[in-house]
């Protein structure tokens, strides 16, 4: 993964064919997208469950990019192993889900994994100031967590102080939540590199019929070249 800071689209399989994965995966890709975007989600930490580490090993052969898998569970740590040996690229856990987010992040480092953060609508920047050393990605939640195809919650401010904050770090600014046509520019030009996008990639098209697909990632990252 070497780094760069264009813009990157990620397809979150939340929104993709359940019945299909490993066909959406591949669709989706071959029509232009950058990374895949794997929600976890515990119905703890958040309101749904999600996929566990079998999912997701069982994704990994279809994947030929980025597998970008988002913790939203809590607790983390032991399931760092887990994931790893899934074959997740970058592992992101919330700032929010357990008390050593520092210690988190080694872990997820020592596991050979790029190590991401993520924070919630109500959680600061500063909330990362003393870990971004340690950090590849910051995840900034544009919707609060917990179900797809919500509204977009304006997080530009936060978006600029992080970038500020990341200064010439090789940390991307991943976003997360009702990013479309409309919005991506907005969190584009607050210094986001990574645009998280489920329904607005998916909407309209299948395994079948991927084109759409190809369609609705053009029309974002063409928004963003604006």
């Amino acid at each position: 993964m070497p780094f760069d800071r264009s813009i990157k689209i990620a397809p979150s399989i939340l929104a993709a064919d359940f019945a299909n994965f490993g066909a959406e995966v591949r669709a989706v890709e071959d029509q232009g997208a950058d990374w895949i975007h794997i929600d976890v989600m515990d119905g703890h930490f958040v309101p749904n469950l999600t996929f566990g580490p079998p999912m997701v090993k069982a994704l990994r052969p279809h994947v030929k990019t980025v597998m970008d898998v988002h913790l939203m569970i809590s607790p983390v740590d032991a399931y760092i192993d887990a994931y790893a040996d899934a074959g997740a690229d970058v592992l992101t856990a919330h700032v929010e889900a357990g008390p050593h987010i520092h210690r988190t992040l080694q872990a997820i480092r020592g596991a050979g994994m790029k190590a991401g953060v993520a924070l919630n609508p109500g959680t600061p920047a500063s909330a990362v100031a003393e870990v971004l050393d340690l950090c590849d990605l910051v995840c900034v939640m544009t919707v609060n967590p917990g179900f797809g195809g919500q509204s977009f919650i304006d997080m530009t401010g936060k978006i600029a102080e992080l970038r500020t904050m990341i200064g010439d770090r090789e940390v991307h600014i991943e976003i997360d939540g009702g990013v479309d046509a409309k919005t991506a520019p907005l969190v584009a030009r607050a210094g986001a590199d990574v645009l998280v996008a489920g329904s607005a990639v998916f909407r309209g098209g299948s395994v079948e019929d991927p084109a759409p697909y190809g369609e609705n990632i053009r029309t974002i990252r063409a928004s963003v070249d604006v």
